[in-house]
């Protein structure tokens, strides 16, 4: 027996007719939601802005040089820097703390540029990486990274250099990290030792060997 010819009236449901049925439900649904944002645009366009702080007299000392500036609050110590000082060395990397491009120093201590606020470093003593030579003549430390080629597009070495001095006076002081396997005793000079004070600061070119050379050459010698 021959079996029944297949009934083309009874429906089938295939995937063209799933989505055209579903592009059919949404365009039905558009004029209401058309509607519902327009009805929320008055309330939305009546909220007033936020509030602008205005500038405050602000004294910062960078390199030994007093500067009087007008800031908002809200400006960071790295965009004083290159904003309204023109210092371009510290660069904006991440704007996060995370890369630690923007890195300088405050009373002698590294820090991120862009995650402090300009107004806090009343009275401090800021050292950027234009104050880090003394006049033409390099320091150490940026002779060292020259000599063993620790750069290479030297975006980040503004930053790696003010980290690197800091991480030196802190070997130097005898002050212990997270890898110091006595926390009482001065720790050694060593690779890990300088890889962890220096893991702030990221080097998307991966120069790091060389800049570890780079460091513990002048770590080793007389402060």
């Amino acid at each position: 027996m021959s079996a029944n010819p297949p009934d083309d009236s009874s429906p089938s449901l295939t995937r063209r007719g799933f989505l055209q049925s579903a592009l059919a439900a949404a365009a039905t649904k558009t004029p209401a939601a058309l509607a519902d944002a327009a009805a929320r645009a008055p309330e939305v366009a009546a909220r007033p802005p936020a509030p602008q702080a205005p500038p405050r007299p602000v004294h910062l000392n960078i390199n030994g040089k007093d500067h009087q500036l007008a800031l908002e609050p809200r400006v960071t110590l790295l965009d004083a820097l290159r904003e309204y000082i023109g210092m371009t060395g510290a660069k904006k990397g991440c704007d996060r703390g995370q890369c630690g491009a923007c890195t300088v120093l405050v009373n002698g201590r590294r820090i991120n540029a862009c995650l402090t606020l300009a107004v806090m470093h009343e009275g401090d003593k800021i050292t950027t990486i234009e104050g880090i030579a003394k006049g033409d003549t390099l320091s150490p430390l940026q002779a060292a990274f020259i000599e063993h080629d620790a750069f290479q597009c030297g975006y980040c070495t503004p930053g790696q250099i003010c980290s690197a001095t800091a991480c030196i006076d802190e070997l130097r002081a005898g002050t212990a990290s997270a890898v110091s396997a006595d926390v009482r005793k001065a720790p050694p000079l060593t690779d890990d030792e300088i890889r962890e004070r220096m893991s702030g600061n990221i080097c998307r070119c991966g120069a790091y060997p060389n800049i570890v050379i780079a460091i513990r050459q002048v770590a080793s010698t007389t402060a």
